[in-house]
């Protein structure tokens, strides 16, 4: 998912088998049945929560007692946290400093870290992949270099679970080395690069590539026959993504069959109202976003949605979890902010910060 400006938004183990593969520098890497590795993953995005730790808001369990907010997230079953890098934001939050120092408190929770970064120094999605501004000027043999020593570090220095080459690559990342309609063997050998970068330093991490949407995904992986990648992520979100929840399933499905990848939702979210707790306006304010017909925007009709995808995902036989982003984004800079949360009405905590009934859907119990 990609946030750009509070008006807009810019497009965010099948049961594990034992085997295992050897990359070039003769590194066994365990690509899938692992102690590193859940069943299944149950995750959510919380990357703007150093933000708001920051500002020292209160968090309420569905019973209304003040919770821990990440052990709260653990407690409902969530076992996995995905967090963006950004190589050199010109604000504050997610620099790979604060991710580093962030991840230390998510694995002292024994929960999984699954690191996104965008190779960019803002956000990086199908419509926009500006590479950092301290690689301009670089051609494309330096830009690879860079990238594979960027990755390499991230990898070495913050022991990931998972690790996802770039965010909603549809078009390519890296521009403009890496577009694919103008570079398309760029683009694949960069992706070579970050896969081999991720093989070489560490014997656990997986492989995740993410593309936003349905369409034309099993065009996308189609050409990423020859990449060492073990899992096929997409975005689904109702407004950008279409309103079928089975197709879901039937995507993930051919996808997994084409290109014998275990498959997930990278990304998810629905709202639990058409509400807003700030003044800043959102991305999602009316029932023609949604499926309402069938999920309105209520409490029970977010949970709704979860469940519904939840079960579409798992019946793929390759399926291995989902990732439900923005868990976080309550209204963090106040009620009457015009530059604060575009998603406080799709973060699982509702605008008294108290736990929504959707946490439910993380319960591995339920799996």
């Amino acid at each position: 998912m990609t946030l750009r400006a509070p008006l807009s938004i810019l497009i965010v183990a099948c049961m594990l088998s034992g085997c295992l593969s050897q990359d070039t520098q003769g590194l066994q890497i365990e690509s899938h049945n692992s102690e590193f590795m859940p069943e299944i993953i149950s995750a959510v995005d919380i990357s703007y929560y150093p933000l708001i730790s920051s500002l020292n808001h209160t968090f309420y369990d569905s019973n209304g007692d003040q919770v821990d907010f990440i052990q709260s997230l653990k407690d409902a079953g969530v076992n996995t946290v995905r967090l963006r890098i950004w190589h050199d934001p010109s604000h504050s939050g997610s620099s790979l400093q604060e991710v580093a120092d962030f991840s230390e408190k998510i694995k002292s929770l024994g929960l999984k870290l699954w690191l996104c970064p965008h190779y960019s120094d803002t956000w990086a999605d199908p419509g926009a992949q500006d590479q950092p501004r301290a690689w301009d000027g670089l051609n494309y043999s330096e830009v690879k270099d860079e990238f594979y020593q960027y990755t390499s570090d991230i990898v070495s220095d913050l022991n990931p679970d998972f690790v996802q080459i770039g965010n909603e690559i549809n078009n390519g990342f890296l521009f403009p080395h890496g577009e694919i309609n103008q570079n398309k063997t760029q683009f694949l050998e960069l992706l070579d690069a970050g896969s081999r970068a991720i093989r070489e330093n560490s014997g656990h991490a997986r492989i995740i590539i993410h593309y936003a949407g349905l369409e034309s995904s099993s065009d996308f992986y189609g050409e990423l026959s020859s990449l060492d990648y073990d899992i096929a992520g997409i975005s689904f979100y109702p407004l950008w993504h279409g309103k079928s929840i089975g197709r879901v399933g039937d995507t993930l499905t051919e996808l997994a069959q084409q290109n014998d990848k275990d498959v997930m939702i990278a990304e998810t979210a629905y709202p639990f109202t058409l509400d807003w707790n700030d003044w800043t306006n959102n991305i999602i304010g009316s029932e023609d976003q949604i499926i309402a017909s069938l999920y309105p925007a209520s409490p029970q009709g977010q949970l709704d949605f979860m469940t519904a995808l939840k079960d579409e995902i798992l019946s793929v036989e390759r399926g291995v979890g989902f990732c439900y982003w923005g868990a976080d984004m309550i209204s963090w800079s106040g009620p009457e902010s015009n530059n604060g949360s575009v998603w406080e009405n799709q973060a699982i905590f509702d605008f008294e910060n108290k736990l929504l009934p959707v946490a439910g859907v993380f319960n591995v119990d339920t799996l």
